[in-house]
């Protein structure tokens, strides 16, 4: 009976953010924004870059809010929109680009037991060049399928895919120093 109560909760404020209510719409803010931020943040360097592009997008989720049909889960349409308007904002910054090259199979991406904390494994991703970070991001955090993704971008599924090889490649070798520095061995 909680989940019932909790989702008609959220119905309710979803409908009353979209008259304008301001309480409803700062109560979606509050329930949503450190998980997009975290989303945001995926996609730029810096945490200051990401709450803009976060505020950004919850401009254009209470804007769209009449938009959102209940199909589906609130909170993906919402991630949705901040996955797109990072996007949007690393195409303004000119920062991405993408290497048309021939497909290169995925690798295996061995899971290493590195003693890296979530912190340390966040700034090898954000070592990744622009282009193979967002992929990286879609493919592997977000769960777009290259189709998708290519979509998203305007480029060739191959392209995606093969900028997801560079960049597990990129990342496994980081993974390989850090765990070779960490234990002594380089």
């Amino acid at each position: 009976m909680k989940v019932i109560s909790l989702h008609q909760d959220l119905n309710e404020t979803i409908a009353e953010a979209c008259r304008n209510n301001r309480h409803a719409q700062q109560k979606i803010y509050s329930k949503f924004a450190p998980k997009m931020l975290s989303v945001c943040r995926q996609y730029t360097k810096d945490i200051h870059h990401a709450e803009d592009v976060m505020i950004t997008a919850f401009m254009k989720v209470f804007s769209n809010l009449g938009n959102f049909e209940n199909k589906g889960s609130f909170e993906g349409w919402i991630r949705r929109i901040m996955v797109n308007e990072s996007i949007s904002w690393l195409r303004a910054q000119k920062k991405v680009s993408f290497l048309e090259d021939s497909y290169h199979p995925e690798e295996s991406f061995n899971n290493i037991e590195s003693g890296l904390s979530v912190d340390d494994i966040q700034s090898l991703i954000d070592e990744l060049p622009e282009g193979y970070r967002m992929i990286f991001n879609l493919y592997a955090i977000e769960g777009y399928k290259h189709k998708e993704i290519a979509d998203m971008l305007g480029i060739n599924e191959g392209t995606s895919r093969s900028q997801l090889s560079h960049a597990r490649k990129m990342l496994q070798d980081n993974l390989e120093k850090q765990k070779n520095y960490i234990y002594g061995t380089e």
